[in-house]
């Protein structure tokens, strides 16, 4: 690794290995722009957009997670709803013990995380089709637990206390800022953990499992700890869903519909890149919005995006995009570009 690095942006002969094609600081640049631009949103836009807003930036965690889980260790579940729903209720608990909502959003992510841990000792004795099912077994057991339980309110739900001290405008703009913060955190931890050793370790095993075992890579205990990972991130998710739609139900918070928004947007943005998921919830949503009054056409029109890219371009879109422009917003690996190359870009 020291070795590649030592060649970032210095040419040998004919060819350089860099990052990407854009430059960072560019890149920096419009990403101050846009934080600065998203973080002063709820006093700038409509009621309405800010609401779409906070909902794009609920799926962009959903949907970064599982491609964390699926694009790069290869773990596709079909039950990480169950870590949202946690994710909710384990918010109301804190909140009906006296904490504040917004500050019960780290403990129930680190609560996610715990509950995570034994889980995993059960599903990975499971491969394929088996770890599906059964992360979705998981999850509705996880359901049926929760509605049993009186004090979260059983299966008729419960308003999550401790926001009635704020104003609307207020509840709607902390709202906002906790989601957007989480969003930016998730994206950004889930970057900086690619490009560190777990992510070549990950790389390896999604390239080839066994070719990754036998260099002695740590595979079990690295998709052990991204599992985690995404559970708490899901759960992450499910704490901020819970304020911004305070009445919290079972069939709500642990809904399947949840799994099939990450993995439809996380398929049509592109698999195992951090620009898909996000580009893929920017399509959903601008479908949705469009399409909304359309009636059955709306789940038909998304059912057909789905099975064109997954047939025509099963790198997502976003994949489609970088081949054909050859650049990434957040690469994590590194790439050789021929002498030519370079001369072309330096004119």
């Amino acid at each position: 690794m020291s070795k590649v690095k030592s060649l970032q942006h210095r040419s040998t002969g004919s060819i350089t290995v860099r990052r990407s094609r854009i430059s960072p600081l560019i890149t920096l640049s419009g990403a101050v722009v846009l934080v600065a631009f998203l973080s002063w949103a709820p006093w700038i836009l409509p009621a309405a957009t800010v609401s779409i807003f906070m909902n794009f930036f609920i799926l962009v965690i959903m949907a970064t997670m599982w491609n964390l889980l699926a694009g790069y260790a290869g773990m596709v579940s079909i039950g990480q709803q169950g870590f949202v729903g946690l994710g909710a209720y384990a918010t109301l608990y804190f909140a009906i013990k006296g904490v504040n909502p917004f500050v019960a959003i780290p403990l129930a992510i680190l609560a996610c995380g715990a509950i995570a841990l034994p889980v995993t000792f059960l599903v990975f004795r499971l491969r394929g089709g088996y770890f599906s099912v059964a992360t979705w077994v998981i999850a509705d057991s996880a359901m049926l637990i929760i509605g049993s339980i009186a004090l979260l309110g059983g299966g008729t739900g419960h308003y999550l206390p401790g926001l009635t001290n704020l104003s609307p405008d207020q509840l709607n703009h902390y709202t906002y800022l906790a989601t957007w913060v989480v969003a930016l955190l998730v994206v950004v931890a889930t970057y900086l953990l690619l490009r560190s050793r777990m992510g070549l370790v990950l790389a390896s095993v999604r390239d080839n499992e066994v070719a990754s075992r036998s260099a002695g890579a740590k595979v079990t205990s690295t998709r052990r700890m991204v599992y985690i990972i995404a559970a708490a991130g899901c759960g992450a998710a499910g704490a901020v869903l819970a304020i911004s739609q305070p009445f919290i139900q079972p069939g709500n918070e642990f809904n399947l519909q949840w799994a099939a928004e990450m993995l439809f947007v996380s398929m049509i943005g592109g698999l195992g890149t951090i620009e898909g998921p996000i580009l893929g919830s920017i399509i959903f949503f601008v479908l949705q919005q469009l399409l909304q009054n359309w009636g059955a056409w709306y789940l038909i029109i998304f059912g057909t995006v789905a099975v064109v890219v997954a047939i025509w371009q099963p790198r997502g879109i976003w994949g489609l995009l970088r081949d054909r422009f050859n650049f990434e917003l957040l690469p994590v690996g590194y790439r050789v570009v021929a002498g030519k190359e370079v001369a072309d870009e330096a004119a």
